[in-house]
Order: structure tokens, then sequence, then C-alpha cells
């Protein structure tokens, strides 16, 4: 990023040390990378995040061979590879030297992983007292399940995500299942966002660094949201419900004659609008179904005659038929219909990257829209350790002849 670049962003002047490997971690680093942050991803020289390898299928490179996994480039554009061991102790005094002249930390290893390399907070607060230190874990820095490994799906049973997805017990597939992407790791990746700009925050104001303590439980028990207020309030257990909602009635998929849609009824009077449609304005008038309360009571009576009623259209028909009076409907896409469709196309959702061999990356646009600091797209997902010479030559004190000799030794 140029100098002009780099006043022109929100994180601009915020440099990053990215430590972290797979999704949680990666995805935070990516965000503030968006947002203008110089974000160092330091990788082993021994093949890198995990992710490079979680294929197929895989990234075409400029030559036509085979190169990353497309998974890798998920949550990595924007950033600066660097391939350091700092299992070494030489490579460990190289990322403290780094850690000293950045803003922020990420890593995502092992409770107490790194403070055998003088990689862990204590140790970098005390090269760089200003430090936002961000440590995302499964399980979190304390507690009786802290040493243990983490995984999206492992949190997914364990936080009660899989209690509530699915089809109801006894019915056909009604078994738990999980979220089709890891949102756990998602979901702490926001988290850790959005805590580490509240960091910086304080830091600005008071001059302090801290540390985050991440955990994938946290994050996935806290994003079960209304389920858990019915629980917590209410004393609800509740359990799979297929595409039903458990407070919203009608809110699920039901079938055309050539496919499904999303009806979502969020409130009485699009109920009523969609009785008018339909052509069966005496549903609405039903005392069964004339509230969203009569509605959760009689679903299943209620989910039985739209089912039968909208049997008799097209997928389109219905979709044209119901948007022409205000009722939620859309149709259920796969992914080539996602960025096939004209909205997806007008918000620009898709972004084509390069990296510098040539190696075209489409990758999917950073969701927000800042009219006065957009996120940018000012790098593809680097190939591993593209940047390690540039960004030691700028971060540390090493000559070109002493980074030549650790590269002969493997350490970086």
């Amino acid at each position: 990023m140029d100098q002009e670049d780099s006043q022109a962003a929100a994180l601009g002047h915020i440099r990053v040390l990215d430590l972290s490997r797979v999704l949680a971690g990666p995805w935070a680093a990516q965000s503030l990378a968006d947002l203008g942050a110089e974000v160092i991803k330091v990788e082993s020289p021994r093949g890198g995040d995990d992710t490079r390898r979680w294929g197929p299928p895989f990234i075409k490179t400029a030559d036509g061979t085979r190169g990353d996994a497309a998974y890798y480039t998920t949550a990595n554009r924007n950033k600066s590879s660097v391939t350091i061991d700092f299992s070494a102790s030489e490579g460990a005094e190289l990322v403290r030297e780094m850690a000293s002249r950045s803003d922020v930390l990420i890593e995502n290893f092992k409770l107490g992983g790194l403070r055998k390399y003088g990689l862990d907070y204590d140790s970098i607060r005390a090269v760089n007292p200003g430090i936002v230190y961000c440590s995302i874990t499964g399980f979190g820095q304390d507690g009786p399940y802290a040493g243990r490994p983490g995984y999206d799906f492992l949190i997914q049973g364990m936080g009660g995500l899989m209690s509530i997805t699915g089809q109801p017990p006894g019915t056909p597939g009604g078994e738990p299942v999980k979220v089709g992407v890891a949102v756990c790791d998602l979901f702490t990746g926001m988290y850790a966002t959005v805590s580490i700009l509240a960091a910086l925050t304080w830091r600005d104001r008071t001059g302090e660094g801290q540390h985050i303590d991440c955990a994938l439980l946290d994050a996935q028990v806290a994003m079960l949201a209304n389920q858990a207020s019915n629980w917590l309030a209410g004393g609800v257990v509740p359990e799979p419900m297929g595409n039903n909602h458990p407070n919203v009635v009608p809110y699920r998929a039901y079938p055309t004659s050539d496919g499904h849609v999303i009806i979502t009824c969020g409130n009485d009077s699009q109920f009523q609008r969609l009785c008018g449609a339909l052509g069966v304005d005496d549903m609405a008038a039903n005392p069964k179904f004339r509230t969203n309360e009569d509605r959760i009571v009689n679903r299943d009576a209620l989910d039985a005659r739209l089912t039968a009623l909208l049997s008799g259209f097209t997928r389109a028909e219905a979709i044209e038929k119901l948007e022409a009076v205000r009722v939620p409907i859309g149709p259920i896409n796969a992914l080539p219909d996602v960025f096939a469709d004209p909205h997806v196309k007008a918000r620009a959702l898709e972004v084509p990257t390069r990296r510098p061999d040539g190696t075209e990356i489409p990758v999917v646009a950073y969701p927000a829209r800042l009219n006065r600091t957009p996120a940018t797209y000012r790098k593809a997902p680097p190939a591993l350790g593209d940047d390690t010479d540039e960004v030691l030559s700028k971060l540390t004190e090493l000559s070109p002849d002493e980074i030549a000799d650790l590269r002969k030794r493997g350490i970086i």
C-alpha cells in the first residue's frame, strides 16, 4: 500500500502479525487487512498454513500447475507471507523483533504453546507494552477444558448448535447435523476482529495494550441468540425443527411444482398479504391463524394448507406472485446460482485478484460498505514465503547476506 492509499484506509496505520492458521485467526486478520491494515502472515517454511493442502479443489497457477488449495484463499488475501521457523531460537527472535514493531498479534496455538518459544503474551508485552495480543483457542485460557484442542465440528456439538440443527427427532434424517460451513470458526473470527478494534481504541486513549482471550465455545454459545433466550428466560429446550422457526410461522421452505421457495412472514400483515396473493383470504381471517401466536399453536395445519397451495405454482410463479405484494420470498440457490444472481453481481461480491506471477484467484468481497474508507483488495492470497525477504529487510536489522544464510539453514 502506498502512502496515499495508507492515509485513505481506516486501518492503514496498523500493523498485524498473524501467527494463526486454518480459519478463525486468519479470518480476523483478513478482515483487518481488507480495511487497510498491513498484515504479515508468519508461516512455517515446511508447508505453511495447513489449509494450503486442504484440497481438492486447488487453484491453477499461471503456468498451469497445481497451486494452493482453494480453502487457503478463503482467509488470506491482502497479507504478506513470511516463512520463519520459530522453533529455532533465531527464528523466535525474528518474530519478537517484528512484534516489537507491530500493533496486533493474532495466534491460535494450543494453550501455552508459544511460551516455550518466548512468543506468549507476557514475553511479547515485555518488548512491546502497547501490543494487542489476541489468542484464539477452542475453550479459552482457563476453565476445565482449557487444555483441550478445539475444532469447529466439535464445538458445534458441544455448544448446542447441533441440538437445534437438522430434521426433527423421529423423522427421516433426524440425526445431529452440523452447519455446512465452519460457523464457529467464523463467529470467533468476527468476535476477535471486533475485540481487536476495541482494544486498539483503548490503546489510543490510554497507551495500554492488552490480551484478548477468544474461545470458539464462548462464541458459539453467544451465537445461540434467541434459542439461548428461549431456554434461559422461558425454560424451553429447543429441538431440531428442520426448516421451521421456533418463534415465527410461516417461516420455512415450501415445495412448488419445480423446486422449493423460502417464505418468511415476520408479522401478521405479511401473512394477510400472503393469503390475499394466494386467493385464500378466509385463511387470514381464520381464528386459528390470525396472529403469529395462533399460527405457532396450529403450525402443522397451516403448513399443510400452504404446501397444498404452493404446489400448484412453479417456483418462478410463486416468487413473482408474492414479491408483488411484498411478502419475503426467495429461491434456494446452489453456488453457481448465487454468483450468477444479478443482485450478487450488482453488489460485486466476486472480486478478481492476481498474484505477481499472474496466477488469478477470485475471492469473495468484504461485505460491509464504508463510504469514506471502503475495503480494498490490494494483494491476492500470497504464495508461501513470497514476501519473506522484503518484510525482514523492513522490520529487522538483517542484511541481505544474513537473510540468505538463514534461508540456507532452513530458519526462513
